[in-house]
């Protein structure tokens, strides 16, 4: 291809990008999820509140399900920032096998949550893992949705966890699905801190 030829096919990308900018006018929080069985779904959520941090603007985090060791990102957020952290859960399902206690963990979290979701000083607020209390109805999606709606209009919703009711990937702005293509744990290699927590 020539360097003219190149420069043609990019100053027409550029004309489409541009226009579908100008058309982008809207300005509001938005609600993204983190979805899919592969790894990095709470890495990404939380890379994107450092960024937002990092723009000056206020976080906050609920851990609906983790809970049973303190991971690196609580540790590193705890240590050098004042991003309230809420860690409500009490681990996985499969460890805790304790249904009466994980849905009252569930409520807990989700009356904590409901009060951030009011709150105009956050601009962000990351649901970690919130996706398994729908997925073994331990809350109902209804008023959760109903809360996300009724939130400050510049607070943007994260939420992670590996399957979304259906009702809220047709509220998100913004859904992406990580895909398991393989992983370390069945190469035999065991969960590490710094890599898995």
């Amino acid at each position: 291809m020539s360097t003219k030829t190149h420069e043609q096919r990019m100053a027409a990308k550029k004309a489409v990008v541009d226009a579908k900018i100008a058309k982008a006018t809207e300005e509001r929080g938005v609600t993204i999820l983190l979805r899919g069985n592969g790894k990095g779904k709470s890495s990404s959520a939380f890379g994107t509140l450092a960024r937002n941090l990092g723009h000056g603007k206020q976080g906050a985090v609920v851990q609906f399900v983790k809970g049973r060791i303190e991971t690196g990102e609580h540790k590193f957020f705890k240590a050098n920032t004042n991003v309230p952290w809420h860690v409500m859960g009490h681990g996985f399902t499969w460890e805790t096998q304790d249904k009466d206690r994980d849905i009252a963990a569930a409520n807990q979290a989700w009356e904590t949550t409901k009060q951030l979701l009011q709150d105009d000083n956050i601009d962000m607020l990351v649901l970690d893992e919130m996706a398994y209390v729908f997925k073994y109805n331990y809350l109902p999606i209804e008023p959760v949705i109903e809360a996300l709606a009724q939130r400050p209009l510049h607070q943007t919703v994260i939420i992670t966890g590996r399957v979304m009711p259906e009702a809220l990937v047709e509220f998100a702005d913004t859904v992406s699905t990580v895909k398991d293509d393989g992983h370390a744990f069945r190469k035999g290699v065991k969960a590490q801190a710094g890599i898995e927590y």
